[in-house]
């Protein structure tokens, strides 16, 4: 099976492809990430996202705490539970740390976060990993009922330079012990990746390693070959990025959309024969944007992807 799923769409077709069961099943209650900049170019998410799909809010270094609230507040106002990310290295202090709390439980009701160490080389302050976010306390102390940390399929050369997955590894121990001591429940978001059968042998492997969280697989939505290269490189997407790079190669594919087809399917299909699998969710990068993603999900979510104004 292709890694990625190349298609020219017919000018001329109009009939909807049927709905792959499995993959409907597997597009339950999928969430999505936006951007207080990408959320903005949306009217509004009610015509676009089912009724209770949890919105990530993306906090990119430079991206001020206020915006990032005024999103939170926007979304959960439509409806939606807010998951904004906690980047430790961006965090100057516990006081701030607490500060955003407070910003986001007062303005938008969040209880729920992405905890994690971000990609800034040189931390703002005291934090430098998401391990000593969550030691603070200051998530439970605010009664947040559930805590996503980082997952890294491919590994993660930002946390083990030297390609290994020792640091990786050490961090999701710390993080199992870490949930059965805390009253939120908790998940492994991951980065994204195109190629179903390691992400697979990943999974499995967490689970050999007494690693029991929950696995909410990255997925990459919709998009031009060249604005994935962009984003792999931008976070160190290792053997996807070589995947994308060979691909670039060819320029018959070069213009053409990459739609999530193929590793979805792949993936829902060992989710069906596999029931007690780890991977639980699916998580969007809208790559080539929020309404693209979102489209794509109801062509081929059936019930899973119906917009919460279509819904009854």
């Amino acid at each position: 099976m292709a890694l990625l799923n190349f298609k020219k769409r017919d000018a001329g077709a109009t009939a909807p492809a049927p709905v792959n069961p499995q993959v409907e099943a597997f597009l339950q209650g999928y969430s999505i990430e936006v951007m207080p900049r990408t959320a903005e170019k949306v009217e509004n998410f009610r015509d676009l996202l089912p009724q209770g799909t949890r919105v990530y809010i993306a906090h990119i270094e430079g991206t001020p705490i206020e915006d990032m609230v005024a999103t939170a507040k926007r979304l959960a106002d439509e409806g939606y539970p807010v998951m904004p990310h906690f980047p430790a290295r961006i965090i100057k202090d516990a006081a701030t740390l607490e500060n955003w709390i407070a910003m986001y439980q007062g303005e938008a009701g969040v209880d729920q976060g992405l905890i994690l160490a971000g990609g800034v080389e040189k931390p703002h302050g005291d934090f430098h990993a998401s391990t000593q976010l969550l030691e603070t306390g200051l998530f439970d102390r605010a009664g947040f009922k559930r805590l996503h940390v980082a997952g890294h399929p491919e590994g993660n050369r930002d946390i083990d330079p030297d390609g290994s997955r020792k640091n990786v590894d050490a961090a999701l121990q710390w993080k199992q012990k870490f949930s059965e001591q805390t009253d939120a429940e908790m998940a492994l978001a991951t980065q994204f990746a195109f190629d179903a059968k390691p992400i697979i042998a990943w999974a499995d492997a967490l689970r050999e390693a007494g690693i029991t969280l929950p696995i909410h697989i990255g997925i990459a939505g919709p998009a031009k070959l060249q604005t994935l290269i962009k984003f792999a490189i931008a976070c160190g997407v290792g053997p996807s990025l070589k995947v994308l790079q060979k691909r670039a190669m060819d320029v018959s594919k070069l213009l053409l959309p990459y739609e999530p087809t193929d590793v979805l399917t792949e993936l829902a299909a060992h989710k069906a024969a596999n029931p007690d699998f780890n991977i639980e969710k699916v998580h969007f990068f809208p790559l080539g944007g929020i309404k693209t993603n979102a489209n794509w999900a109801i062509e081929h979510g059936g019930a899973s992807g119906v917009p919460a104004n279509q819904q009854g």
